[in-house]
């Protein structure tokens, strides 16, 4: 079912950039509608950066009427201005339907998400006295962005814990406003989990607005939406797209490809295990699953059960089509191979299903997220233990990290010297502004110690 890949064949690395470049922002992996849409739009089969430009551009100069044109072009024939934002009365009424197991769930993996997110929430830190100088307050302050959009799919699912992954961080974090945008389907900003979710969250603002157009309108402000800080969640490609586009009007939590897992096992992985976690990211459909061990018996078992186990997934045949396009199956000779090409890769999720995970685990330097040992599944990651499933993929794991509630907070240090202090550091300060020739910057420092005496 995978492609089976050998680590020391001398085509290994031309293989492996291929894969790699499929899964890039940068590449075309859009589904055969999206090629069709686009066409049917723009009279010309337009890539997508080409697309993404040319809404979002649209959105800023012609506001509420670019985005009313595209949605009525891509999703909702009948959208209109009134119809852009969700009203309460709607989220209030998916909320009272909702069942109570649900919102127990929402409930539960909120507290989850906010303990984590709390824990680990930057505070703001303070330096004098003795650890700097005299008469000098040093000061590293922290406070929360006003206004975030979060951007939740609802193309082919409804995905009600983007909204927690999202959203309870930025509310850790202290964030005021939060805006949500989502397609105006029955998977999107129509769907009634997603609406009680948001309910259940605090959050009032959801609008029925996606890709592309969705997030020009929270970066630049549409009659009916005023623009943010910050944009996250995500989407398909068009999305990341436009928000690599609109990044510097705005902040970004990434941009982001299709999800990632990469498994490592050995012969104590389980192989049922395994490929449960390499069908559950295919099915995002793209998304890419690739299994790595240094003995070739389990990658075998591991192909078996994995076509053992699509006979009965119902998004099997989305699967199919991903594990052959983006999946693989690594044969390495030894575990110093594995561990060098886990970092090479870099990937979104990194399951790490052997025998010690934890001593394992200590020697990767680059992934999204680890899940350890073999009761750990990436699903947990993504539905319920805390940390968001928001995460970086492309190999952006190298110096990228996964959202989470500090991503909210911006900082600035606070400096205050009392006369004497300044009078010590004066020298030092006349030194280097003499040698730049900036010689204003040392006659600021040198007129208050001149007046002070």
């Amino acid at each position: 079912m995978l492609p089976r890949l050998r680590a020391n064949d001398s085509e290994f690395q031309i293989q492996l950039d291929q894969l790699k470049r499929k899964l890039s922002p940068d590449g075309s992996v859009v589904s055969p509608r999206s090629r069709e849409l686009t066409l049917k739009l723009f009279g010309a089969p337009l890539s997508p950066q080409q697309v993404v430009e040319r809404i979002c551009t649209e959105v800023r100069q012609r506001g509420i009427d670019a985005v009313l044109h595209y949605a009525r072009s891509l999703d909702n024939p009948k959208a209109d201005a009134l119809s852009i934002r969700v009203p309460a009365s709607d989220i209030e009424r998916a909320h009272r339907r909702a069942s109570p197991d649900f919102l127990d769930a929402i409930r539960k993996i909120r507290d989850n998400v906010a303990r984590f997110q709390t824990a680990i929430l930057h505070r703001d830190v303070e330096v004098c006295g003795r650890e700097t100088q005299p008469g000098v307050r040093l000061r590293q302050r922290y406070v929360p962005l006003h206004r975030v959009g979060i951007c939740v799919p609802g193309g082919a699912a409804a995905y009600p814990s983007t909204l927690l992954m999202t959203a309870v961080p930025a509310q850790c974090a202290g964030v005021n406003e939060i805006a949500v945008v989502a397609p105006p389907t029955s998977y999107g900003a129509y769907n009634d989990d997603v609406l009680a979710t948001c309910h259940e969250l605090g959050i009032n603002e959801v609008y029925a607005v996606g890709g592309a157009q969705g997030v020009a309108s929270l970066a630049y402000g549409i009659e009916g939406i005023q623009p943010v800080d910050k944009i996250v969640g995500p989407g398909n490609l068009f999305v990341a797209l436009a928000k690599r586009f609109v990044y510097g009007d705005v902040d970004i939590d990434s941009i982001a490809g299709p999800s990632e897992v990469l498994v490592i096992a050995d012969k104590t992985t389980h192989p049922d295990y395994a490929a449960s976690d390499l069908i559950a990211q295919a099915e995002h459909s793209p998304g890419s699953s690739i299994v790595l061990a240094a003995e070739e018996g389990i990658l075998n078992d591991v192909d078996k059960a994995i076509e053992k186990q699509l006979q009965s997934l119902e998004r099997g045949a989305l699967a199919i089509e991903s594990l052959r396009e983006f999946g693989a199956s690594i044969y390495c000779t030894d575990e110093a191979q594995v561990i060098e090409l886990a970092n090479a890769l870099a990937p979104e999720h990194l399951q790490i299903s052997v025998d010690d995970p934890v001593r394992f685990a200590a020697k990767i330097r680059n992934a999204g997220a680890q899940f350890l040992g073999h009761y750990t599944p990436v699903a947990l990651g993504d539905y319920a233990a805390g940390p968001s499933h928001v995460l970086p993929t492309g190999a952006t794991a190298r110096w990228a990290s996964g959202l989470n509630a500090n991503h909210f907070l911006r900082s600035f240090s606070e400096t205050q010297f009392d006369l004497e202090a300044l009078r010590q550091i004066e020298p030092a300060v006349t030194e280097l502004a003499n040698r730049e020739g900036l010689t204003a910057h040392r006659e600021s420092v040198r007129i208050r110690l001149r007046t002070a005496e």
